[in-house]
């Protein structure tokens, strides 16, 4: 299987666009094998080759950097892309089919089984999730993909007996003609509209997720879901439509706290498990589908979702300082991961928001924060700081970094009560990601 994919990349023109995690591990798998094929990498970053101790050796590489980073991309074979270029405002029509990433080159050339997820929220939790349950059924399984492993990584360890469970994220998805054996659509909602020219833009990247299957191939989407409703029209796979407000054309539905596959209980929403709330319910709906489908044991598979814990910065329990329960959601970086995981929560009296601004609607999320129970709103630049000229006056506070918001969390909330971090925004231009942005409030929290 590896020796398809050499055999593509050979005496080709490849250019490796964007020299971050995925772009470094495509470098290292094409000099693994072509050592001295002329490479081009490309990276925004002035002379960001001098940062890297794997091309210091390196003669056969060209390098273009800067601002026009992006110019003449037609003149190469094969653009590997990395997730975080974007081509927002830039005609790519006559480079278009060279675009490629890690997740399109393996589905393409390696003959091996495959489930992918996708979705503006928990993807993650998901991913991690189908991974664990195959894993305690002693399924020979991996976990790759934007979850933080790039493909290229592991390609050289892929046999046919293996499953691979594949985070892919919309940047992943966005020019891929290759979709997984089952891909699992959780949600799309506003997000990431820096790098796409509108909403549907973004939510038809990741319908490339099932958009190229075949008959045998299993779909399953969000059937709540108002814009996936809209775009998902006939699908040549198995559809499996899922439900959690009980759509009563949905295959997969919960009622009367029970997940039903094709009329068959799997489930009971009552089971004492860790992932709380219902966004995690929907997600645990995705997961039993899969176990379903794989004909898995589905003793073995809820033992596993209800033993399984919350990833860290997702409805993370950081602990309890001074009767205050302090809980760290960074991930929630648009308005309804939020909303939801104030509801999932329930004695939310302080909540710290804001970040980069990208454009979303948060008129909803307003007229949600003025109506809650939350006693303190702590409001942090860029868009907490819009959101505030709209919040009740006497339940607002207004600061400029995340150490001022936790000093003031520890002064206002109320005894025995939660304050959770929890953006509604993505924390660039003040944060490397939401993970520096989660560590940094769990180690002010416990000083």
């Amino acid at each position: 299987m590896i020796n398809e994919l050499i055999k593509y990349f050979k005496n080709k023109k490849i250019l490796i666009l964007g020299f971050g995690k995925e772009g470094q591990s495509t470098y290292n798998l094409i000099r693994k094998y072509l050592k001295k094929q002329q490479l081009y990498i490309a990276d925004r970053k002035e002379k960001f080759y001098e940062d890297y101790e794997i091309l210091k050796n390196d003669k056969n590489v060209i390098y273009i950097y800067g601002e026009h980073y992006l110019d003449n991309l037609e003149q190469y074979d094969i653009i590997m892309k990395s997730p975080g270029i974007s081509f927002v405002g830039i005609d790519t029509s006559k480079y278009i089919k060279k675009i490629k990433s890690q997740l399109e080159l393996l589905l393409e050339f390696f003959d091996v089984f495959t489930i992918g997820i996708t979705g503006t929220k928990g993807k993650s939790t998901t991913s991690s999730l189908i991974y664990e349950v195959l894993k305690q059924q002693n399924k020979n399984v991996k976990l790759l993909g934007n979850i933080g492993i790039p493909v290229f990584d592991y390609v050289s360890e892929i046999n046919k007996e293996m499953i691979l469970v594949l985070e892919m994220s919309s940047h992943q998805l966005e020019f891929m003609e290759k979709s997984p054996n089952i891909a699992v659509l959780l949600n799309v909602y506003e997000e990431h509209l820096d790098h796409y020219e509108s909403f549907e833009e973004y939510a038809l990247a990741k319908c490339n997720i099932y958009m190229w299957q075949k008959e045998n191939d299993y779909f399953l989407y969000n059937y709540d879901n108002e814009m996936l409703n809209k775009l998902v029209k006939e699908t040549k796979s198995k559809t499996y439509r899922i439900s959690i407000n009980g759509n009563k054309d949905g295959n997969v539905v919960l009622k009367q706290d029970k997940i039903y596959v094709n009329d068959k209980v799997v489930y009971n929403a009552n089971e004492k498990r860790n992932l709380i709330g219902n966004h995690n319910l929907n997600n645990i709906m995705f997961v039993v589908t899969v176990s379903e489908i794989l004909k898995l044991d589905l003793e073995k598979t809820i033992k596993t979702i209800n033993e399984f814990k919350p990833l860290e910065h997702r409805l993370e329990l950081v602990g309890t300082y001074n009767d205050i329960i302090y809980y760290d959601n960074s991930i929630g970086t648009i308005p309804m991961a939020t909303i939801e995981a104030v509801n999932a929560l329930k004695e939310v009296d302080t909540l710290i928001i804001g970040g980069m601004d990208r454009g979303i609607d948060y008129s909803e999320f307003i007229e949600f924060l003025n109506n809650s129970n939350i006693s303190n709103i702590i409001c942090m630049p860029k868009t907490g700081h819009d959101i505030a000229k709209k919040l009740v006056e006497n339940k607002k506070y207004i600061v400029q970094t995340l150490e001022e918001a936790v000093e003031v969390a520890k002064k206002v909330t109320k005894k025995n009560k939660i304050c959770l971090l929890s953006p509604a925004a993505a924390s660039y231009g003040f944060f490397k990601n939401f993970e520096e942005k989660g560590n940094l409030y769990k180690e002010l929290v416990k000083k």
